[in-house]
């Protein structure tokens, strides 16, 4: 039994939460019983993730925002949060000595830096004789196990992912927070130089940041996870089907609870056990549309990403088509800024710059009309634009949809294009949510509102926006981009197909009949 008390770190990445995290309940026990120790909630800065990782100004403040209200949260229980600055594997050589550590806990992160960081981090731990206990707590299942499972084989469709979760029945359900961590406080306060970031330290320009609508924290979480998913709203949970749902609302049609998902300020094992309590007993839709269908649709993004190499790639990625993509800059930085001259993509465009929040269905329509679609881009472009704007940024899922939408992977209905004109009036025919996001088109008739060139001169003089000069003239022709497009999707699947079967012939065994004669 320990005479003097020890500390023990909870280290939060994601899992920026109190809720569910099995990781912090574990720091929270013992080495051996009767122990008395420290409790020290810790969160780092990772240079790393400055140098190698797009993050823009509206995730920036979500991420500060979660810090903050993890902070709070700590303090209402008597502890807090440190915020350490500097590469893990140093900061924690230095502060399990300084803090006399003898445990230090984490949730599974499966992203490849993640893993080898956490490896070297391991490696010091286990050489100042510290603990290391990690947790799952991101996904619903044990992403491992689910591979097990699947008689050591990554499932590469929905339908037998879908399949493989339903038989092995229900994830665990969400264990409560602590109630209280006054009892392993420390005596002293807390170094300045682990105080939580400032605006300046992240550099945060609030001026360059759109509007908030969704703040950032494990309060705003929970209590946004009650207002969607709830019996007072169960008619539109157990009938929700995301291909049902609109784009082009001028208010978000789904949950928009993605964000709080990829931060780990909400359990997606509370999510999925909230949606339980929601459909039992009643009828309700089913995966892969339903609410519970998303869940299963980040979980098999998750599954394949930790198991595939170079997974966020196109090169070296043995489950993604290799498309000779062009690389033109023009047409990536016109998709970028709204400037492609196809009102509907470069509304989406600029949600997504202003808001970090697009529908998926959205989504949908701006990665095919950049990739296979229009463009003829890479992906990868596409993913790196994501990266920087969405706040709902996740390694595995934006690799993955990027790779579906463009039919490099996943999806092979390749000759299925979104239209950029077509397609956003199914929802709004009247252009109302262009008029909200380009609002240089806001007095464009609704006849002319998709296809704003093919306004007369007479009636765009009469409205002061002249195409082609205050709003830019469509850069390709969709019709004719799409089927060209078409027909190098169809030559990429032949090239892809041969490929294969000259790998599989490489490496098949040789037939009964062949080994006789070599006999």
């Amino acid at each position: 039994m320990s005479k003097e008390p020890y500390s023990v770190i909870h280290w939060f990445r994601r899992g920026l939460r109190l809720h569910d995290n099995a990781a912090l309940l574990e720091a929270l026990k013992p080495i051996n019983d009767g122990d008395r120790f420290i409790l020290r909630p810790v969160y780092i800065i990772d240079p790393w993730y400055k140098a190698n990782v797009k993050c823009g100004q509206n995730r920036t403040r979500f991420l500060l925002q979660s810090l903050q209200d993890l902070d709070n949260s700590l303090r209402k229980l008597g502890s807090s949060l440190y915020v350490a600055r500097g590469d893990p594997v140093e900061v924690f050589e230095k502060l399990f000595t300084k803090w006399e550590v003898k445990k230090i806990t984490w949730e599974v992160n499966t992203e490849p830096y993640a893993r080898e960081r956490d490896r070297k981090v391991s490696s010091v731990a286990k050489m100042l004789k510290v603990k290391v206990t990690e947790c799952d707590g991101h996904t619903l299942y044990n992403l491992d196990f689910l591979l097990s499972k699947n008689n050591g084989n990554v499932p590469l469709t929905q339908q037998k992912f879908t399949s493989l979760v339903t038989s092995i029945g229900h994830p665990a359900k969400p264990q409560k927070a602590p109630e209280c961590l006054k009892k392993f406080a420390p005596s002293s306060e807390v170094e300045k130089e682990l105080e939580l970031p400032s605006h300046d330290e992240f550099y945060l320009d609030e001026s360059a940041s759109g509007k908030c609508l969704f703040p950032g924290g494990e309060t705003e979480a929970l209590k946004r996870l009650e207002e969607k998913i709830c019996f007072e709203n169960a008619k539109w949970v157990r009938e929700f089907e995301k291909p049902l749902t609109s784009p082009n609302s001028l208010e978000p049609s789904t949950t928009v609870l993605s964000p709080y998902v990829t931060h780990g300020c909400l359990s997606s094992r509370t999510f999925y056990w909230k949606l339980f309590d929601v459909y039992e007993g009643a009828k309700h839709s089913k995966p892969p549309v339903s609410l519970k269908g998303q869940l299963f649709w980040r979980e098999f993004f998750y599954t394949v990403g930790a198991h595939t190499e170079n997974f966020d790639k196109m090169v070296g990625n043995k489950i993604c088509r290799q498309i000779p993509w062009e690389s033109n800059e023009e047409k990536l930085n016109a998709w970028k800024n709204s400037q492609t001259g196809f009102p509907f993509i470069d509304a989406v465009m600029t949600q997504l710059r202003e808001e970090g929040w697009i529908h998926h269905l959205a989504r949908h329509s701006v990665a095919c009309f950049l990739t296979r679609g229009d463009f003829w881009q890479s992906w990868e472009k596409g993913k790196e634009v994501f990266e920087e704007y969405l706040l709902d940024h996740d390694w595995s899922l934006n690799a993955g949809n990027w790779m579906w939408m463009s039919a490099s992977a996943f999806f092979h209905h390749y000759y299925r294009v979104y239209s950029p004109v077509a397609f956003g009036k199914k929802t709004d025919p009247t252009g109302a949510y262009i008029r909200k996001y380009l609002p240089q088109l806001e007095k464009f008739p609704n006849e002319f509102i998709y296809e704003p060139w093919k306004a007369p001169l007479s009636v765009q003089k009469d409205l002061g926006v002249i195409i082609g000069v205050d709003y830019p003239k469509p850069i390709v022709d969709h019709g004719t981009a799409s089927k060209q497009n078409i027909t190098k999707m169809k030559a990429a699947f032949a090239a892809a197909s041969k490929a294969k079967a000259q790998n599989d012939a490489d490496f098949s065994p040789p037939s009964k009949k062949k080994s006789k004669l070599l006999e």
